[in-house]
């Protein structure tokens, strides 16, 4: 990593030091946040930050002020986004790889560069975002919506967000992207009826004081293994995926039939809360095989919720990677 700390020179100047630096990291949040949007990506997000940032701190000198330094930024890690987008396949959900499965069927799985992967709301969402950009912004990292994005072409993708999330006028992306603003409304108007047809619930408000008591609910039901407490808290059509597994379950019966089958090592869990993707999530710690020995690490579990209803729960496996970023321990003192 480059050191941004090194001295240069602006055109007024000033030498670009610390300083600068430190104006640049304020805004690592937000653009972190639209480059996940734009690539499903956590890692491939921050690595695209950080290549902005290092644009930013060479080419400074070409800021003049015209418009903000965050949307000048976010100027740089679109057009970075872009450039990883060239030579790179969408990511996607388990429920984008078949038909609904069994419990029965054969465990397969993918490379995790296929998965669409969960976020944690602190690394996406700016402190000084206003109570509505943060709405906006916590409905723009959900797991559906990112998946949805992925289904829209690259330059597409960045004019949607662009308008629809940042706000920007069309002129102002046309100018960013270097095309017309005819292109970039036809671009827009393509991209919001390739979104519409795909199966996307209503963005979800904050959460009520019922669905917290749903979720305390969960955690009850859940760490006492009590299946008929659980079943109640689910939608009827409610899904289980596993990622990087490409397997997924609907409904009560399948996901029950796990959770007491195969799944059967995760009775005795313990779930620790946090934030992902603008939705409740929890760490999942799986019991010791011996007494004394810690918790171990299993799943992140990301839950989306309609009303007083889980309709999914998507558990990422991949907790060597995921843990650490959302500042979770691989282990519980039992």
């Amino acid at each position: 990593m480059a050191d941004l700390s090194a001295p240069r020179k602006h055109a007024a100047g000033f030498d670009v030091t610390q300083a600068t630096a430190q104006q640049l990291e304020e805004h690592r949040a937000a653009l972190t946040g639209h480059c996940y949007r734009m690539l499903g990506s956590v890692s491939e997000a921050e690595d695209a930050v950080q290549e902005a940032m290092l644009r930013a701190w060479r080419s400074f000198s070409q800021f003049d002020g015209r418009s903000s330094l965050r949307t000048w930024l976010y100027r740089i890690a679109t057009n970075v986004c872009l450039d990883a987008l060239a030579d790179r396949s969408r990511r996607i959900r388990p429920m984008e790889c078949g038909p609904v499965g069994t419990v029965d069927d054969t465990l397969s799985t993918l490379p995790t560069s296929s998965w669409v992967e969960p976020i944690p709301d602190a690394r996406a969402l700016p402190d000084d975002a206003t109570p509505a950009e943060l709405v906006s912004m916590r409905q723009s990292i959900r797991l559906a919506f990112v998946a949805a994005l992925q289904h829209l072409p690259p330059k597409q993708r960045a004019i949607l967000l662009l308008t629809e999330v940042l706000g920007w006028a069309a002129a102002e992306v046309a100018e960013s992207l270097g095309t017309s603003v005819a292109a970039v409304n036809s671009a827009l108007q393509r991209a919001r009826a390739t979104l519409q047809a795909r199966d996307l619930s209503e963005p979800p408000a904050p959460l009520a004081d019922v669905q917290t008591t749903m979720l305390d609910r969960y955690v009850d039901a859940f760490e006492r293994y009590d299946m008929d407490a659980f079943a109640a808290l689910l939608h009827e059509d409610a899904t289980l995926s596993m990622p990087p597994y490409s397997l997924w379950l609907k409904g009560h019966a399948s996901i029950l039939a796990w959770l007491i089958g195969r799944g059967a090592g995760c009775r005795g869990s313990r779930l620790v809360p946090t934030a992902a993707c603008g939705s409740p999530a929890f760490g999942q710690y799986r019991p010791p095989h011996a007494p004394g020995e810690p918790y171990k690490a299993w799943a992140l579990i990301v839950l989306e919720v309609s009303g007083d209803r889980i309709t999914a729960m998507n558990s990422f496996l991949d907790t060597a990677a995921l843990f650490p970023r959302f500042g979770l321990p691989l282990e519980l003192a039992p």
